[in-house]
């Protein structure tokens, strides 16, 4: 029931009706024991009397009951069923998958960029990349100094299993940890393309700034702004979470807007503090955004359009239709349009952007 922790502590664990308490015993000193008498009772048959004390502190309970409230909903019951199917194709998928030359964006001495399809793992795109090299170069890449050396592959940047669009492939340690620390320090820009269904918005840019965290079951969750650098359950920190979102069409009306820096409207900004109240008997429109991620949380922006009550198309998990006009979507609608960074070697700055994927265009053409 106790293990030796130092020469002047045991540490205590008591298991009682279904939960564990951890103490710091000292030897020879007194014990708290706050508001369990049941658990005064137990520690009374195993240690002296005289060492355990009872208190009506609550402090324990508040501690436990301090954590910040996740705003958006848990994952619908459809959704667990409905991802493991998917899953389970995108497992079989993805071990037959091989990368293709037409796949390719761009590439150098040091990078190959890929337009990644829906329904396989980056993993999966980064094991086929070595017989793609191996078609020009016998199984090895070019190193940038004009000589062939074996390349050290890495994923420079993820995407969820259904997301399409860019994907970053290093060669060398060496672009792989520069790559990753400019990634840390967001020394980077990124757009998305997303099919949503839901209600037309009335604004044409918007931007949404929340918390970012697990819940106590282990889902993204949107959390307030406010409940930043809060603890959650697990030892979690709430983070910041910031994307800004602008209109291409609905329902077929409008068009594609070449790729802008984002200029924030400070009057048109969500600052996150309560739950989303949204009209679930609303007429449904299709509507195409561009999202513009100023932090790379994940499924953030699959998130950020749950709160906005309009879930991409095929997302589950985010509530997000899994039937739509008579047709069953195995996937989530979601692009990667373009990656811009400083080039790790050149220093120069690089833009890749992967061409609109079938879905986006049909949803810029009148129905």
């Amino acid at each position: 029931m106790g293990k030796k922790v130092n020469d002047h502590s045991f540490l205590l664990a008591v298991k009682l009706t279904g939960m564990s308490f951890h103490f710091s015993l000292p030897c020879r000193r007194r014990l708290l024991v706050t508001g369990f008498p049941k658990l005064f009772f137990t520690l009374r048959q195993h240690y002296p009397l005289s060492i355990i004390t009872m208190s009506n502190s609550q402090d324990t309970l508040k501690a436990a009951q301090s954590y910040p409230t996740p705003l958006s909903p848990p994952l619908p019951l459809i959704s667990k069923d409905v991802e493991l199917a998917r899953a389970m194709t995108a497992s079989s998928r993805s071990s037959l998958y091989t990368l293709s030359r037409s796949d390719v964006l761009y590439e150098d001495g040091w990078l190959i960029v890929v337009n990644k399809p829906q329904g396989v793992y980056c993993e999966s795109v980064l094991d086929s990349v070595p017989q793609l090299l191996g078609d020009k170069s016998g199984g090895l890449g070019e190193g940038h100094e004009g000589t062939s050396t074996r390349p050290e592959l890495h994923l420079a940047n993820r995407l969820d299993r259904d997301t399409t669009g860019v994907m970053v492939i290093t060669k060398s340690h060496k672009v792989a940890s520069k790559l990753v620390k400019a990634f840390t320090e967001h020394k980077n820009r990124k757009t998305y393309i997303a099919l949503c269904v839901g209600s037309a918005p009335k604004w044409e840019k918007i931007t949404i700034q929340s918390g970012h965290g697990r819940s106590k079951f282990g889902a993204w969750r949107v959390y307030a702004a406010s409940d930043v650098g809060q603890t959650l359950p697990g030892g979690s920190i709430v983070r910041d979470m910031e994307t800004s979102f602008e209109v291409l069409s609905v329902n077929g009306q409008g068009r594609y807007k070449e790729i802008m820096e984002f200029t924030k409207d400070e009057e048109n900004v969500i600052l996150v503090e309560r739950k989303a109240v949204i009209d679930g008997d609303a007429k449904k429109d299709e509507i195409l955004v561009r999202a513009f991620p100023r932090s790379g949380r994940t499924h953030q922006i699959r998130l950020h359009c749950q709160y906005l009550g309009n879930s991409i198309r095929g997302d589950v998990k985010y509530e997000g239709v899994y039937e739509w006009r008579g047709r069953i979507y195995d996937g989530h609608e979601l692009h990667a349009e373009s990656l811009s960074f400083e080039h790790p070697i050149t220093g120069l700055p690089v833009m890749f952007q992967a061409p609109l994927p079938l879905w986006a265009m049909q949803a810029l053409q009148p129905s």
